[in-house]
């Protein structure tokens, strides 16, 4: 009997030609931390945040129309909710990503993929499998060395904001499996609710902090435009609808499993165009980490709504828009 277009062992010519774009996201997701610290110094990260999704929201807006249009009001209110707990999000690994290495930035914020899976076995008061707490150990250790670079000194400023991305990120994943007004809500309309509220926020507190928006548009030479928009073009819009087809086309153990590198991907383009040095330890801590988070994957629980029935396990931390 042929195997399952499910099976995640199935390398098909069609069934590569399909992981091709989910790898793709993985990979520029894995370019967004590089791609922040060249369009973006700490006085500017508010007004970068809201050309970056000002560029995305008309265009995401004309697909959503319709679907925003037949929105209620309480789901209205619990996708502004949840864009609140967003741009803390993008607010934290962005002013992270610009303290820090991109390697480190993209490392660090994995720890996600480790966090969520802890905290449903927390709500659920459940004990996760012996194997994934060994594997969240084990990043705990990796973090540790990647960050002290080896030695006993603390983590830098930029790795405790990424840090705290990943801790406020774990929550945002949690609380928008368990957000009922929004459980059966067109995924697209609220993805556009959610980042047009972070962006007003963003707005608002670019009046306070940092250059206008449009200050900054005006100063940005053509090689920061390119950026910019690898931002708003692939790592916004080109992910998410990628993210919407690939669930669809193909099983969520192999989305989950391709967005997955991530990671790896941003190790690579820090170390390979950002020229971010690691020594020995560093390099183990950063390996150590790439090892738990894919263990942890592997081995994590189920996650469970409020309902109590399972989810499909690429729904959650994979198919959510809190990227940098």
């Amino acid at each position: 009997m042929p195997a399952s277009s499910s099976d995640p062992s199935e390398v098909s010519p069609s069934s590569v030609l399909r992981d091709l774009p989910v790898l793709l996201v993985a990979v520029v997701w894995g370019s967004s931390f590089l791609a922040v610290q060249r369009v973006a110094e700490p006085g500017t990260v508010v007004a970068m945040l809201v050309l970056r999704f000002g560029l995305v929201l008309p265009l995401l807006g004309v697909v959503a129309w319709r679907a925003l249009r037949r929105l209620s009001r309480a789901e209205w209110l619990g996708g502004a909710a949840l864009g609140l707990v967003l741009s803390g999000i993008f607010l934290l690994e962005t002013y992270g990503a610009v303290h820090t290495s991109a390697t480190n930035a993209g490392l660090i914020i994995s720890l996600a993929m480790v966090l969520t899976p802890l905290g449903e076995s927390a709500l659920g008061r459940t004990a996760p499998p012996k194997a994934f707490l060994a594997a969240a150990g084990l990043a705990v250790l990796g973090v540790a060395l990647l960050t002290g670079d080896g030695g006993l000194r603390p983590p830098a400023l930029g790795d405790l904001l990424v840090l705290g991305a990943a801790l406020v990120r774990t929550a945002y994943v949690l609380a928008m499996a368990r957000t009922r007004a929004i459980r059966d809500t067109d995924m697209l309309a609220v993805t556009w609710v959610q980042l047009a509220v972070a962006t007003a926020v963003f707005a608002v507190v670019a009046l306070a902090v940092g250059p206008a928006p449009w200050t900054l548009a005006r100063s940005y030479g053509a090689a920061q435009w390119a950026w910019l928009l690898h931002l708003s073009l692939f790592c916004t819009l080109f992910a998410f609808f990628v993210q919407m087809w690939a669930v669809r086309a193909t099983s969520p153990s192999r989305v989950s499993l391709l967005l997955g590198t991530e990671p790896l991907w941003a190790a690579v383009f820090g170390i390979t165009v950002a020229g971010n040095r690691m020594g020995p330890l560093a390099l183990l801590g950063g390996a150590l980490v790439l090892v738990a988070t894919e263990w942890g994957r592997r081995t994590a629980p189920a996650p469970r709504p409020a309902g109590g029935e399972a989810e499909p396990a690429a729904v959650g931390t994979n198919l959510e828009p809190a990227r940098v």
